[in-house]
């Protein structure tokens, strides 16, 4: 069995689940390094049996077979070149970020890298996927989140809507995945996951609301296709980061467990 290097840019919530599940152990693979901004401080890796190298990001790539980008979107492009170049693989959760770098996805095709993106904090992909090999007639999304996770947006720069004054459920954007990668890039990866995964992130419908009643965020997806209809609804428990789900993290874990499984369910 091939054992693939591991290492991980970033170091927050999902980082560090995903260090410590790499560090517990994962057939076929091993984490070898952990990618920060400032390497003359580490983070604190007592809780590793096994601590792995700390580096900067341009000095991961010669470290893994695949790296795992838990980094913020904009630091994509630095993380995923390289890698891609050398025809290895990288985990995107910022998938967001790949709709403002097309040329990765070209970088991937021409030296043998591949791109994984995880279901992360939706449900359903598999079932899109395959309702993509034929024909989709439409998607539509409905996100609900908890307004402290909305805080922080770009989208709010431009519009000129006080998350403080929102008493009841708000409808603050109706639009497209791609259109919502670039006001909201830490919050709604999810939509562009699915966009990828369907009719693209052009096509596929979004509406955003804002409810300070509730503590999760909560997704739910409509599809009509030649091969099914189906609707699909999640409700995500926050991590100690309020933008991500605890889900998210788990979803890489299952992708990376998937490598070296002897049977492996889902599309």
């Amino acid at each position: 069995m091939k054992t693939y290097r591991v290492g991980i840019a970033g170091f927050g919530a999902i980082g560090k689940a995903l260090a410590q599940a790499l560090d517990r152990g994962i057939d076929g693979m091993r984490l070898t390094a952990i990618a920060v901004r400032d390497p003359s401080r580490p983070p604190d890796l007592a809780a590793l049996a096994q601590p792995p190298l700390i580096t900067d990001i341009a000095g991961l790539e010669p470290h893994c077979d695949i790296a795992i980008e838990c980094a913020p979107a904009k630091l994509l492009p630095a993380i995923a070149e390289p890698m891609l170049h050398a025809g290895k693989k990288v985990v995107v959760l910022s998938s967001g970020a790949l709709l403002q770098h097309p040329e990765l996805f070209d970088l991937a095709a021409r030296h043998g890298g591949q791109i994984l993106i995880p279901s992360g904090a939706i449900l359903g992909l598999d079932a899109l996927v395959a309702a993509a090999q034929g024909t989709i007639h439409s998607v539509k999304m409905v996100t609900r989140k908890p307004v402290r996770g909305l805080l922080g947006a770009p989208y709010f720069e431009t519009h000129h809507i006080d998350l403080a004054k929102i008493t009841e459920p708000t409808l603050i954007f109706r639009g497209t995945p791609r259109e919502a990668a670039i006001g909201f890039p830490a919050n709604l990866n999810v939509s562009v996951s699915l966009g990828l995964a369907g009719i693209g992130p052009d096509k596929t419908q979004l509406e955003i609301w804002a409810d300070p009643a509730l503590d999760r965020n909560k997704h739910r997806v409509e599809v009509e296709s030649d091969s099914a209809s189906f609707s699909m609804e999640i409700q995500n428990i926050p991590s100690e980061n309020p933008k991500t789900g605890r889900i998210t993290a788990l979803s890489v874990i299952a992708l990376l467990r998937k490598f070296a499984a002897p049977v492996s369910v889902g599309t």
